[in-house]
């Protein structure tokens, strides 16, 4: 009966704090992103992602670092205490959350390995950066990705596919429909090419499927934001004159007229998958793009600064109050048991 109550306590409290957090975030992401467009795209697109992640990844902290300890130190083990109907039910929903989450995860990894599976029957391998001769493809790979010691492919593939993704988390692969090929030149193909590998660099995909295991309702237009600012993002960081930017964006503006006859799982980041008006959205700042409009570094740093600070000084406060707050939290616990 203890450790039932205290799974029961544990995850009671991981479904409060995860639920109160989540709605709290879906009250102010609008305020957030309006504030972080004085950054660039990528400092955007990370504060989106960190505030999307916040409530799943402080609740599973707070539980482990103060619930379960408190429960485990100050709940008396001989005590035949019976579980309440409320730390019961938020318990069940707090397990139902997790299993959900993982749910979502593991099937839009097998949606992705079924697609990819299709994709490879009449696929052709384009470039490597794994070695051999060095194709245009792999050098703009290896331009873009010089950390990676994984081996990124570009294959060719037929119509049914998007015209331009990126695929996979620990093995990535780019594909390349022939009717991309055909219609972009070569500058066209290299920024965009290069569009793809920073997905790959920034592992968007493994952001992905993080966002699939912390689903949560209202949290959509949350999640559509940060997909528009990786893809911004990207685009800043794959061109780096107005020159490359005009390629892109004619890039964009070709493919986006080719419907794919499959659209592309989640996993993926296709060059073009957004509504409409993101294209436009994109095309409009990618026309407009000069060099002293591209944010600088330093608030970027500003912010990671700003951000160890307040760590540190949360970290040090925990340190210090620790047993204090063990004991404030087996109280909060021992009321919502009873």
């Amino acid at each position: 009966m203890f450790a039932v109550r205290g799974i029961a306590v544990s995850f009671s409290i991981f479904f409060l704090l995860y639920s109160a957090l989540s709605i709290a975030v879906c009250g102010v992401w609008r305020n957030v992103r309006r504030s972080g467009r004085r950054y660039s795209a990528t400092c955007s697109a990370d504060l989106l992602f960190a505030l999307r992640m916040a409530p799943f990844v402080v609740a599973t902290a707070a539980t482990f670092v103060f619930a379960v300890p408190s429960f485990l130190l100050l709940e008396p083990r001989a005590a035949n205490e019976s579980i309440g109907s409320l730390p019961a039910v938020m318990g069940v929903c707090g397990i139902a959350v997790v299993l959900a989450g993982m749910w979502n995860a593991v099937l839009a990894l097998v949606r992705a390995s079924r697609m990819v599976a299709r994709w490879s029957i009449e696929a052709s391998v384009i470039g490597s950066t794994a070695g051999g001769s060095q194709t245009l493809a792999q050098k703009i790979l290896e331009s873009k990705i010089p950390e990676s010691k994984v081996s990124v492919s570009v294959m060719r593939i037929a119509a049914v596919a998007p015209p331009l993704t990126a695929v996979g988390i620990f093995r990535p692969t780019v594909w390349l429909s022939a009717a991309a090929e055909f219609v972009l030149n070569d500058r066209e193909l290299q920024t965009a090419l290069r569009h793809e590998a920073v997905h790959l660099r920034r592992r968007d995909n493994l952001r992905k499927l993080m966002l699939r295991f912390v689903a949560f309702p209202g949290m959509v237009e949350l999640e559509n934001a940060w997909r528009e600012a990786t893809e911004m993002a990207a685009d800043d960081a794959a061109v780096s004159s107005a020159s490359e930017a005009l390629d892109l964006a004619a890039a964009v503006i070709k493919l986006s007229r080719m419907v794919p006859l499959e659209p592309p799982a989640e996993l993926t980041t296709a060059l073009v998958h957004s509504p409409a008006e993101s294209v436009n959205a994109r095309v409009e700042r990618l026309i407009a793009w000069t060099e002293p409009s591209q944010i600088p570094a330093d608030g970027y740093s500003s912010l990671h600064l700003c951000a160890l600070c307040a760590a540190a000084t949360v970290l040090a406060t925990l340190t210090i109050t620790y047993s204090q707050l063990l004991l404030l939290v087996h109280t909060a616990t021992e009321w919502l048991v009873r």
